[in-house]
């Protein structure tokens, strides 16, 4: 399966809405998945359970140390005190992004303050 990388970039940044999203991170993901090539059925509704879906896509978990995004990754990130539903989000080779552009890494106060555990994956 084919994973079109600027289709990826492209659709991240035409839906993001302005300034922090609808709470809706691992749909407009999803679409930027789907509009790079890829069918994402069966899938989970919630942003932290998104890691065997993108394995089984053929994206594969990148190693911590040292790590630099590249366009196309994909962060899946587990909950925090205040989202039961964690985060998940692209980069387009500029920003991360969801449904918003985030300012960081980090999409919000408590995921910066609780640093979650994440697994960033990218398609080889």
């Amino acid at each position: 399966m084919p994973f079109d990388t600027e289709a990826f970039a492209t659709a991240l940044r035409k839906n993001a809405l302005p300034p922090f999203g609808a709470g809706k991170c691992a749909r407009f993901v999803r679409l930027a998945i789907e509009a790079a090539g890829m069918k994402t059925d069966p899938h989970p509704g919630s942003a932290k359970d998104w890691g065997p879906t993108l394995e089984r896509l053929g994206f594969q978990p990148v190693a911590g140390e040292g790590y630099e995004p590249v366009p196309g990754d994909i962060a899946v990130i587990q909950t925090t005190t205040e989202s039961s539903d964690g985060h998940m989000q692209g980069y387009d080779g500029k920003n991360w992004s969801s449904d918003f552009v985030q300012r960081e890494f980090w999409p919000g106060p408590s995921f910066r303050k609780e640093k979650p555990a994440f697994v960033v994956f990218r398609f080889p």
